[in-house]
């Protein structure tokens, strides 16, 4: 998939972004899912129940030590095919316009992307999970322990999606 998939619809407005970025990361592995395309993809990870493997590679294995005693993971992902200069988006979904801040969209200054993840196994520097809703082939940056206790914020609210629907 490449970037112009991704086109700037109606009402839509890009920003110029800074000449150099301000820091670097590291990929510490892959993700590895069925969805090759962008239209393939689900719109977000509760929509799918796929089976994917997230491979880590070699040097940052030793990390996983006690992972396989979680069983929710927050996988943090660098969505690399999506545009980075949107601040205003139009959701194909929704048809209305909202701030970049507001969605979850991949299209941002900083493609970053998260999902809680249930983890299904631990091999050999592999994570099986369902949970997913990312291209193959993503580059993941992180992978962290999921704390219903500190992580969940059940009455949380995103104001403009409720309006459109009442189990937002």
């Amino acid at each position: 998939m490449a970037k112009k998939d991704f086109g700037i619809r109606d009402g839509e407005v890009a920003a110029e972004l800074p000449a150099a970025p301000d820091a670097g990361v590291y990929f510490i592995g892959r993700i590895h899912t069925p969805w090759k395309t962008r239209q393939d993809c689900p719109k977000n990870a509760r929509e799918s129940d796929a089976i994917c493997t997230v491979e880590v590679e070699p040097a940052f294995r030793p990390g996983l030590k006690d992972v396989e005693t979680c069983s929710h993971l927050v996988l943090l992902y660098w969505m690399d095919k999506a545009p980075r200069n949107l601040v205003l988006q139009v959701p194909g979904h929704y048809g209305a316009q909202h701030g970049t801040f507001a969605l979850r969209s991949p299209a941002r200054p900083n493609p970053i992307a998260m999902s809680v993840v249930k983890l299904l196994g631990v091999a050999e520097g592999k994570l099986t999970v369902s949970g997913l809703d990312c291209l193959d082939g993503t580059p993941l940056l992180d992978i962290k322990p999921y704390f219903a206790s500190t992580d969940s914020v059940p009455e949380a609210q995103v104001g403009w999606h409720s309006r459109l629907s009442p189990r937002a």
